[in-house]
């Protein structure tokens, strides 16, 4: 049975990038690899519903990370989507029979291995699959600290669950990778992606878009000042999507610090260093916002929207500068 050298990683799509590359013989961490592939971002967008809830996102789309990173190094990356179960069982199969890691996107919801009460529908979760032992397939799943098993039937139904995101089967490998890489030109072209990224024309994203998240908090007393259980639900959800769904506000920030930390050791630029440690800064600001934002929720503390979108707004200043000072340096 083949042997897989896992990581246990800090994000899903980030952890599977990093670990796909080293198997190619790049040695690329998992915050270089979130910072090469653009994955830092933000967006409040209530006409998308994730369990009757706004959509807060704190990253880039699925499967934006691994695309751009590929794209931005020169490494080919293959992706197949499918109509028919049975088909996409058989192309799973026959791509491990050639030896190849195949990257899988899955349902939360449908993976066993996981506790009970961490499982939710979503259906962005990215895992490796490096083998297959009669039944059962072996898993690197990035967020747990050893390889797992799943039984193919559970597999199959996690890679076609229906819903927002719904995977279609998706599968991906590495085909090829250059002789050398760039670095230095592609931390900066993914540097000034990440600022253009945060600072976009809309309203509803980037910078823009944590102060519209504030705004709809201080909306909150004045239209539901009768009933206090939706703004309950709310605050939870808002905690939720940060915090516990894809790593999350804070989560992102550390990853891309790092990401900054570690780009200044290829470009010689101290700057990232200062950079790098002002996004440790933003990151723990988001961690906050959320113990304050779960406290109230759970009614351990007095409902103060105010207070909770004042924090927003400052947040959203202090990752603005972050951005700038990046702008000194690309």
């Amino acid at each position: 049975m083949k042997t897989f050298n896992h990581q246990h990683s800090a994000h899903c799509e980030s952890g599977v990038s990093s670990l796909l590359l080293k198997h190619q013989g790049l040695n690329i961490s998992e915050p270089m690899a979130f910072g090469l592939g653009s994955g830092l971002s933000f967006a409040y967008l209530p006409i998308v519903k994730i369990s009757g809830m706004p959509l807060i996102a704190y990253r880039s789309l699925p499967k934006s990370i691994i695309k751009t990173l590929t794209k931005r190094l020169g490494i080919t990356l293959v992706t197949k989507t499918f109509s028919n179960q049975k088909k996409a069982e058989e192309a799973l199969d026959s791509l491990l029979d050639e030896g190849k890691y195949v990257g899988i996107q899955t349902s939360v919801y449908y993976l066993p291995y996981f506790p009970k009460d961490m499982r939710f529908h979503f259906n962005a979760h990215n895992l490796i699959v490096y083998a297959k032992e009669n039944d059962e397939y072996l898993v690197s799943d990035p967020v747990f600290e050893n390889t797992v098993r799943i039984k193919k039937e559970d597999l199959l139904k996690a890679r076609f669950a229906k819903g927002a995101l719904a995977p279609k089967g998706l599968l991906y490998y590495l085909d090829s990778t250059p002789q050398e890489i760039d670095y230095e030109k592609s931390i900066k072209d993914s540097i000034k992606a990440t600022i253009k990224s945060m600072n976009p024309p809309v309203f509803f994203a980037g910078i823009k878009g944590i102060h519209y998240l504030a705004k709809q908090i201080r909306k909150i007393p004045k239209k539901y000042k009768d009933d206090m259980r939706y703004p309950r639900l709310y605050l939870g959800h808002i905690v939720r999507m940060q915090e516990e769904i894809g790593t999350g506000g804070a989560g992102f920030r550390y990853i891309y610090a790092s990401f900054l930390q570690e780009a200044s050791h290829y470009t010689n630029k101290n700057l990232l260093n200062e950079a790098s440690q002002m996004m440790t800064k933003v990151g723990d600001e988001w961690r906050l916002f959320a113990q304050q934002t779960a406290l109230m929720c759970k009614d351990r503390k007095n409902l103060d929207f105010e207070t909770l979108a004042h924090m927003l707004d400052e947040i959203a200043e202090h990752e603005k500068q972050v951005y700038e000072k990046l702008k000194e340096i690309v």
